[in-house]
């Protein structure tokens, strides 16, 4: 995969959520290359729950950027899928010597990420971190891992007893087989105009506010990925928390890449 089957433009921002202390603090990350993006958004601890990991959400999520970024830079023509598990294995171990790797509330990450070639591009997405593709006649697919919406319920116990589980959802953790439960794909590059890559703090633009798919590339394409996030974070402030699960505010990452 030659590095002149790259993108013509890229834009990208990631912000922490605007209530977030440190500010500084961001558990969202993007990893970008010549032919590449990856999106991860690290799930925030719950207050008071012992992850058995000494690290930071942060930390894993940079860990596991600084293990995809080798093999991607250096062009690897392994599937993602195996880059994926091959970077969850490692990160596992450093650490596994100073923490309890088997504890089911170790820090974990979504994943959602695209490779381009000359003749397709591949996608991966693992847990609710979007990748949404336009075709050059407008048509839009959206590339989404649901399975946490469909868990029977939402409790920290349900999460903890379901997170890399058959019948439950699948993160990027302790656990390299997880990386083979990713949905992927593969697109004609010609069917390809633009790639959107989003964590759900981001992508709630859509799913909690309603707009559509079109309306978020538009202000992607046209305004830019700080105008987006700040849109949602301005729907975020006037909302009633009653209105929705979940934390108010949240990390936001989107990349926008124009092949």
């Amino acid at each position: 995969m030659g590095r002149e089957n790259g993108w013509v433009e890229i834009r990208s921002i990631s912000l922490p959520a605007p209530d977030r202390r440190p500010p500084a603090m961001n558990e969202d990350l993007v990893l970008t290359g010549p032919d590449f993006a990856v999106v991860l958004d690290g799930a925030t601890a719950g207050q008071g729950i012992d992850s058995g990991c000494r690290h930071t959400v942060a930390w894993l999520v940079a860990q596991l950027a600084r293990q995809l970024a080798v093999p991607l830079l250096s062009q690897s023509s392994a599937p993602l899928p195996e880059l994926l598990a091959d970077a969850i294995a490692a990160v596992c171990a450093v650490h596994a010597g100073t923490c309890d790797l088997t504890n089911p509330d170790s820090p974990s990450s979504t994943v959602a990420m695209f490779r381009a070639g000359s003749d397709h591009v591949e996608h991966l997405v693992l847990a609710d971190s979007p990748l949404v593709v336009r075709a050059p006649d407008g048509a839009i697919t959206v590339h989404s891992d649901n399975r946490v919406d469909l868990l029977p319920e939402y409790t920290f116990e349900a999460v903890r007893r379901l997170r890399n589980q058959p019948g439950g959802f699948w993160a990027a953790s302790t656990e390299p087989k997880a990386a083979y439960e990713a949905l992927t794909g593969t697109t004609d590059r010609a069917d390809v105009e633009l790639i959107a890559v989003l964590s759900d703090g981001a992508a709630r633009y859509v799913e909690r506010y309603g707009r559509s798919w079109e309306d978020l590339l538009e202000v992607l394409e046209t305004e830019g990925p700080a105008t987006l996030v700040d849109r949602v974070w301005k729907y975020d402030e006037a909302a009633h928390p009653d209105t929705f699960r979940g934390k108010r505010y949240d990390d936001a990452t989107a990349v926008l890449c124009r092949l």
